[in-house]
């Protein structure tokens, strides 16, 4: 649609949409709320662009996040600026961007095909040129240009199954491996279910992989039944997700102390506390839900050390029953070092069905970055999510969509002036 929107008024434009209507995914997006852009600098884009940042440097100067912010305003779409630079429609509907969006391909004299899928995109006898598309049904449409704007594999509910990536291998052209991004781990202990819908705000993570650290973070992250997520999680799974299979993820719950000064927090409290249970105490420095949780793992790491349990009680009962003023220096140091080291083992990612994005995709390798065109195909454009290009929350991926559409919209228009 932005495609469209932006193309010269001299093109005849179709676009085709195997939905009964378009932008489902932008409908999604944000909550609801569709976080359409950033309004960062070009380097900061660029650092938060994870694959292929190098790639975006000439459509993001073509068209940049103050563009598009300039083409929704002045197509009657009022913005705002919330936390982190991150741009949202006023009313918080992402619908009224789809209309915006909807009302400028219109205005632009843009026809659209509702409830028509592409089978296949058609070639000249070289293969190096376009010459149209055949749709499921059979039909055969003539074009001098085709954008392929299918997205990846994220969220196929919407439509997103990987059209895109075929249309391209039929082309000639590579396609790299895929993965889901922005997507919540899976966790191998079962303890997350006990704690899930918690959100602990304000810790640090750390995800280690063969004992090297291969991503840290510091925010706000969330309990869920299979694992973690929340939006340190998301970032992390965008960074790691090639390797995120077989690593350790490492919360610090008290970052803002080192070890020493934490361990003067827990002797402060356990004196002031000292006739208290230790579960009890430990409401204190952690959620209710997330103690029970804690003394367990507590409770593994003192059986190593030789702990044994009392009274008929497990060592977790045993434990958590311990009276402020019993808890030795050995065992105070084993809690400081799980209030800084509180880990977990990574099995996988949560599928396609739940990720924001997709990393991999057309390789950048095989398109004029400046045009978004394949450098062997005449008039064969590829756009958005279908690209191997991803990046971090925050309106980035959107802006990757909006600037490679005018990319390729500016260099049909060049085309149709020149005719």
């Amino acid at each position: 649609m932005m495609c469209a929107a932006l193309l010269s008024d001299k093109s005849e434009k179709i676009i085709i949409e195997k939905n009964a209507k378009p932008g489902r995914k932008i409908y999604i997006t944000g909550k609801g709320r569709c976080n359409l852009t950033n309004l960062c600098d070009k380097n900061e884009f660029i650092d938060n662009v994870v694959g292929g940042g190098r790639f975006m440097y000439s459509s993001f100067g073509r068209f940049s996040n103050y563009d598009v912010m300039d083409f929704f305003e002045s197509h009657g779409l009022p913005l705002k600026v919330e936390r982190g630079n991150r741009v949202f429609p006023e009313s918080d509907k992402s619908a009224d961007v789809i209309d915006t969006l909807r009302r400028a391909c219109r205005e632009n004299g843009a026809a659209f095909m509702y409830e028509s899928e592409v089978k296949d995109i058609i070639l000249n006898e070289d293969r190096d040129a376009v010459c149209g598309i055949r749709l499921s049904d059979g039909t055969e449409m003539e074009f001098d240009n085709v954008v392929v704007a299918t997205g990846g594999l994220s969220y196929p509910s919407t439509g997103s199954t990987g059209d895109g990536y075929r249309f391209a291998r039929t082309a000639g052209l590579s396609v790299t491996k895929c993965y889901p991004s922005l997507v919540s781990f899976k966790i191998k202990e079962e303890f997350c279910a006990e704690m899930s819908g918690l959100s602990l705000k304000n810790v640090s993570i750390s995800v280690i992989k063969d004992d090297k650290e291969i991503y840290s973070d510091f925010g706000e992250m969330l309990f869920t039944h299979t694992g973690v997520s929340g939006p340190m999680i998301l970032s992390a799974s965008a960074t790691c997700s090639i390797n995120a299979a077989g690593a350790r993820l490492v919360i610090d719950l008290k970052p803002a102390l080192d070890e020493e000064k934490l361990d003067e927090r827990l002797i402060r409290d356990f004196e002031a506390d000292r006739n208290k249970e230790l579960k009890n105490v430990l409401r204190g420095l952690l959620p209710a839900s997330m103690v029970p949780v804690f003394i367990g793992k507590l409770a593994s790491a003192m059986a190593g050390a030789g702990m044994k349990a009392k009274g008929g009680m497990s060592l977790s009962e045993t434990i958590a029953e311990t009276k402020a003023n019993s808890v030795t220096a050995e065992e105070r140091r084993e809690i400081v070092h799980l209030l800084k080291n509180f880990d977990m083992n990574i099995t996988g990612l949560g599928g396609f069905n739940e990720a924001v994005v997709t990393k991999g995709g057309v390789d950048l390798k095989e398109i004029n970055p400046k045009t978004m065109e394949a450098k062997n195909i005449k008039g064969l454009y590829f756009i958005g999510e279908v690209l191997d290009v991803d990046a971090f929350t925050g309106g980035f991926n959107l802006q990757i969509a909006w600037s490679t559409a005018a990319a390729a919209a500016a260099d049909i228009s060049a085309g149709c002036e020149e005719e």
